[in-house]
């Protein structure tokens, strides 16, 4: 999908960093911590800036961008006072977002980097919830792409006020929704960042939020509901099918797990699926055909789909995840009507009503990144293959569109598949990516990610996860 232009008035970040040095620079010398409160910065307040003791000092900047009537895009800075790496990195969200994401941006100024991070222009305590959408589309904008750009302009601003110097790296790492802003970041706004991390990305998130509405209207055909005590049942069988010494099916494109062989051939029990629930697990891994399905191997794991597919029963009473996503967005940000019905969506005609009134706002879908890679941009994108969130295999679509779009682009951009892990984390795979750590070495030591090595949870201590389209390497 082509991207929109960018709104007028957005590259302003020569004249914000020229209005954001003028208190320091009148002085020669980089104002105290408190002092970035007098900052001007064009349509930020800056309500707080205090610094923060201990073994790593920084200074936490609180601050607001009004871009357009309506918008309050709440984020937060934090600033080395002492040693400072060089890097800036921005902090993506999850969910419909609402909350700046304060403890990661803590944590990398510990680490020696300025960060940064914003609530998405709006509040909220529950990012599973879209209610405040309904009667906002500035907000709806804000939540798309536009807090995510304001937050970069203000926060390097501010950063180089408050160091004298402006970071030599800038960097941008989210999983999730985190991981459609890294791709949106990347498609919208090429120059903005060195190096893009994007983790498990609901970057086509007018069909995957339909998806979930799909996969729930499954498990609510006579008969088809599959509750949680079933699921260690599959998981069992999906392993004996395809599994590996590790416990995980490592490339489940090789696996051609039949649903089948968990018929019930007597009485029913938690060992064994009936005809209408082997029919509805086998359209959940098939997916709708417009949108794919999931993958076997992790439907027992904590977290997993007892938690976002089955719920503890059918339809919105078990509020399975998935179900509460779909409601909340087809209520509050596609029709405004908080007492919709989901039993009534027509997939085909609604999905197409949905993607051209929101696509251009919501989705970081199109393939074009000619301009990311002339930049000089490094991009790596991973993705769990037992993600019960956002299934896998839609990375795997995107990167192919790319390469058709652009050739091999091996050189600005490598996707990597991990075994065994859930959404963002979890499962029986590794325990996180070090996919940033990864980043940083190719973009500033010029050291391109052939191989990562991440932790395991229990056995193996260590994976080696390789680039896509490669098992091996």
């Amino acid at each position: 999908m082509v991207q929109p232009p960018r709104p007028a008035g957005v590259p302003i970040r020569a004249a914000i960093v020229a209005l954001g040095l003028a208190a320091c620079h009148a002085h020669g010398t980089a104002p105290e911590c408190e002092g970035l409160r007098a900052l001007a910065i064009a349509h930020v307040d800056i309500t707080s800036a205090r610094a923060v003791g201990g073994a790593a000092p920084f200074c936490l900047v609180d601050a607001y961008a009004h871009p357009v009537a309506g918008s309050a895009i709440h984020f937060e800075v934090a600033i080395p006072t002492g040693a400072w790496s060089g890097r800036y990195v921005q902090i993506g969200n999850g969910g419909f977002a609402g909350e700046v994401p304060d403890d990661e941006i803590r944590a990398a100024a510990l680490r020696g980097d300025a960060a940064a991070g914003t609530d998405d222009g709006h509040a909220s305590h529950r990012a599973i919830d879209a209610s405040w959408a309904l009667g906002h589309p500035v907000q709806v904008v804000d939540f798309g792409y536009r807090a995510v750009a304001e937050t970069h302009d203000a926060a390097l601003a501010i950063v180089r006020a408050s160091r004298h110097e402006p970071a030599r790296f800038r960097y941008f790492t989210g999983c999730s929704d985190g991981g459609r802003e890294a791709l949106m970041e990347a498609q919208r706004y090429p120059d903005a960042f060195d190096g893009i991390v994007a983790g498990a990305p609901a970057n086509h998130a007018t069909r995957l939020l339909a998806a979930f509405a799909w996969f729930q209207a499954q498990l609510v055909e006579p008969g088809a509901y599959i509750a949680a005590s079933k699921l260690p049942a599959i998981e069992h069988a999906a392993l004996a099918a395809c599994g590996d010494a590790a416990g995980v099916i490592e490339d489940p494109r090789a696996c051609h797990f039949d649903p089948a062989v968990l018929r019930c051939t007597g009485a029913e029990d938690d060992r064994c699926l009936t005809g209408a629930q082997v029919a509805a697990l086998a359209k959940l891994y098939a997916g709708p055909g417009w949108y794919p399905g999931l993958e076997p191997g992790g439907e027992a794991e904590a977290g997993g789909w007892a938690d976002w597919i089955t719920g503890s029963g059918p339809g919105e009473p078990g509020r399975a995840v998935d179900l509460r996503f779909a409601a909340t967005y087809f209520r509050y940000m596609v029709f405004g009507d908080p007492h919709l019905d989901l039993r009534g969506l027509d997939f085909e005609r609604d999905i197409a009503a949905t993607e051209a009134k929101l696509g251009p706002i919501l989705d970081a879908s199109s393939p074009d990144l000619a301009a990311f890679a002339h930049h000089g941009g490094k991009l790596i994108q991973w993705h769990g293959w037992n993600d019960q969130a956002i299934p896998p295999r839609d990375s795997i679509a995107y990167y192919e569109q790319v390469r058709a779009k652009l050739g091999d682009p091996s050189a600005f951009y490598r996707l990597f598949l991990v075994p065994g892990m859930l959404h963002c984390e979890g499962g029986r795979g590794p325990r996180e990516v070090p996919a940033l750590d990864a980043l940083e070495n190719w973009v500033e030591h010029g050291r391109a990610p052939d191989r990562m090595i991440a932790p395991g949870t229990t056995r193996p201590a260590t994976w080696t996860l390789c680039p896509y389209p490669s098992t091996r390497c």
